[in-house]
Parts: C-alpha cells; sequence; structure tokens
C-alpha cells in the first residue's frame, strides 16, 4: 500500500507525441504505464556519472539469448554492465530491435516529407539538458512495442498487446540518466497517439553492484 500511494504520488504524465528525461538513481524502480492501451514508450538510458555508457541492444540480446525481453531479464549497457533489470512486465511483448522513429522514418516508410514528431527528436530534446546528442542516442528499448519476426527473418510492426493501465517496472542497477516518449510513429501505436505514465519508486531489492 505504501508503495502505490508513493507511486500515485510521483506519477507524471508524457503527452502524446512528446518525450522526458530524467536521472533514475540506483536501486530505485522506474514504472510505465499504458493508460488507455495500444500505446509505445521509447526508452533510452545512459549512465549518470560517464554518457559514453549507454543501454546496449546487442549486448542485452546476447546474454539473454532472446528477443522477448521480459520479468527477470537484465538489460545491459555497451560496456556489458547491467543498466536495468525487469522486475514487473504485465504485457510481455516489447522490441530492442528497431531505432527511435526519426524524421527520416517518416519519410522513407510512410513518405511524408513535411516536419514531423518523431521519438529521436523528442529524446534529442529532452536529453539536451544532460549534454547528451542526438548522435549518441543509441536503439532504444521500445516498450510495449509489438515486432512480429517471420520464419523468413521479415519483420512487421503490429498493434500493442497492451491494454490500458498495464505496466512494466524497471530497477536501475547504476545511477542513470533516462529518456523516455510517448511514441510517433502511426504503425507503432495502431494509428493513434496516447500518453505514457511514469513514475519512480523505491525498490524492495537492492541494486546489483
Amino acid at each position: 500500500m505504501e508503495r502505490q500511494v508513493a507511486e500515485l504520488a510521483q506519477r507524471e504524465r508524457i503527452p502524446p507525441q512528446s518525450g522526458r528525461a530524467f536521472r533514475l538513481p540506483a536501486g530505485e524502480t522506474l514504472v510505465v504505464v499504458d493508460v488507455e492501451g495500444e500505446q509505445v514508450a521509447d526508452l533510452v538510458a545512459f549512465r549518470a556519472d560517464d554518457i559514453t555508457e549507454y543501454l546496449s541492444s546487442g549486448r542485452t540480446i546476447d546474454y539473454a539469448s532472446t528477443v522477448r525481453l521480459t520479468t527477470g531479464h537484465v538489460l545491459y549497457s555497451n560496456r556489458s554492465r547491467p543498466m536495468l533489470t525487469i522486475v514487473r512486465d504485465d504485457v510481455g511483448v516489447h522490441d530492442f530491435l528497431l531505432t527511435p522513429c526519426s524524421q527520416q522514418t517518416f519519410e522513407i516508410i510512410y513518405g511524408v516529407e513535411e516536419p514531423h514528431p518523431s521519438c529521436l527528436g523528442n529524446l534529442a530534446g529532452a536529453l539536451r539538458a544532460f549534454g547528451i546528442a542526438e548522435a549518441a542516442i543509441p536503439v532504444s528499448f521500445n516498450i510495449f512495442m509489438n515486432v512480429a519476426i517471420a520464419p523468413d527473418g521479415g519483420i512487421s510492426v503490429l498493434p500493442p498487446r497492451s491494454r490500458a493501465g498495464e505496466r512494466i517496472e524497471l530497477r536501475a542497477e547504476t545511477d542513470l540518466i533516462v529518456g523516455l516518449t510517448a511514441c510517433s510513429a502511426e504503425m507503432s501505436n495502431n494509428y493513434a497517439f496516447k500518453p505514457i505514465d511514469y513514475a519512480i519508486v523505491a525498490s524492495s531489492r537492492q541494486a546489483i553492484s
């Protein structure tokens, strides 16, 4: 009950097609909630005392031996150190293969030439305050994103399986700077844009040293 009260007190909302950046201390837990359902949230993380160390798709998938990351899996840095551990996952389907959507994503995939909100742009804008440049943003952990892989290796972006109120919780294993979005890509969110809620709460377990 105390944890739930603390979470409600700290809960923040990311409006549709926008992003935030914030510090996540070691041992504390980031709670990400799909408020209305079928909404992706792109997440990137950097070590707070050395932003050249960042969340790595390749290292994480290599060590987990799966692209289906869920409760109990550790997300590793580019230096093979634990950054986040998934401690709760209501959905079980996320993506760690595709990059944050960018202006070029909309030009190449959607044929949109005019300016379009993007996760890369939103992450870059939010992370600028921490001295992190757009070029330093890696492949994101795309929370609630549903990417199907066919036997021939082809990929398809399908509607997220997340329903209203479902969540994922990630415990920080070191002090982090986190970027988080309410994704701006039509296909990723079943062609509707909704908010994402998040909270930072104390964890009952110690971070991995």
